[in-house]
């Protein structure tokens, strides 16, 4: 069963070695192709993430730097991945080609110069987060103890997203950021989220912030980092499949997707360790839902839901 996949953070690593990793079957990347081929990933989205100790003036050429990466190391030297640019490019993809998107995590690259997400949107970036945990010009973070919403930047932002029909993901907002975002977004989602009523995690999203999204028509992709399913830190497939229940429970069973943070975590779900697992998921979650319902965690939920 395809798959598509709203979180990676490949381009980090791959930005790191400098290019010294082989992204077609470097086994320190979770997400690399021979894994997501082996896998069944159709898209793989990649994020941009500028660590928070990168100097302010440097941040911009930061992600300049994780795109020359995407463009020179997992596209050129290897035919079958193929970038998505909009959103019409997913219905494009031959049998063997697997997407690649790019996401932005964190505005921090950008300062406070819209034209430079302009210039990232041109470069093939369809999702917006606003922040990472920190605090930025536009927003707070999950990690802020501040816990303030949108500044005027943030709104701007968000704005240009509605105008261009990008993403704008929560996931990393603290929750009166969210509240703002769910406000004014026309295509709010999370791209790697789970509950916080089955783990007390920052990071979590509370029951009334996922109907908020799914009343929005926007969609929760659970992450398969173990800190945030279980509060023991460990987690096995079923401890996942938990969360997907509970956010069925709240309406979202066609707004489900999977945002898996591989290249991100430290730690992962048992037999679920990397892109080449994903089956083992798909498998489990047939014995407890239709062939159409885990089509629709899968990929389809994702597709009937794009801003086309």
């Amino acid at each position: 069963m395809h798959i598509i996949d709203l979180h990676c953070d490949a381009l980090m690593k791959l930005a790191d070695a400098k290019g010294k990793l082989s992204y077609a079957d470097s086994a320190q990347l979770d997400t690399n192709k021979s894994r997501l081929q082996k896998g069944d990933v159709k898209v793989q989205s990649f994020a941009i993430f500028i660590e928070p100790d990168i100097k302010s003036d440097q941040k911009f050429q930061a992600a300049l730097d994780q795109i020359y990466y995407l463009k020179n190391e997992v596209l050129a030297k290897n035919i079958e991945m193929k970038q998505i640019m909009n959103w019409r490019d997913f219905d494009q993809l031959k049998e063997n080609e697997i997407g690649a998107m790019l996401t932005l995590e964190g505005v921090d690259a950008i300062g406070n110069d819209i034209q430079k997400l302009s210039i990232l949107h041109k470069l093939g970036v369809l999702s917006v987060g606003l922040t990472w945990n920190n605090a930025n010009l536009a927003a707070d973070g999950a990690g802020e103890p501040r816990g303030a919403g949108l500044t005027s930047f943030g709104k701007e932002i968000v704005q240009f997203n509605n105008q261009h029909r990008i993403l704008t993901d929560v996931s990393h907002l603290c929750e009166k950021a969210f509240w703002d975002v769910i406000e004014i977004a026309d295509f709010p989602i999370a791209s790697h989220s789970n509950s916080k009523v089955l783990c007390n995690h920052v990071r979590n999203l509370t029951d009334q912030q996922a109907r908020a999204l799914f009343e929005k028509d926007g969609l929760i992709h659970v992450v398969f980092n173990p800190p945030f399913i279980n509060e023991s830190g460990k987690a096995t497939i079923p401890d996942l499949i938990k969360h997907i229940d509970h956010f069925c429970s709240l309406g979202g069973v066609d707004k489900i997707g999977f945002g898996s943070d591989f290249d991100g975590i430290s730690t992962k779900v048992t037999k679920l360790e990397d892109s080449s697992k994903y089956q083992n998921l798909v498998n489990e979650l047939l014995k407890y839902y239709s062939e159409e319902q885990v089509k629709g965690f899968a990929y389809q939920n994702f597709l009937n839901h794009r801003p086309i």
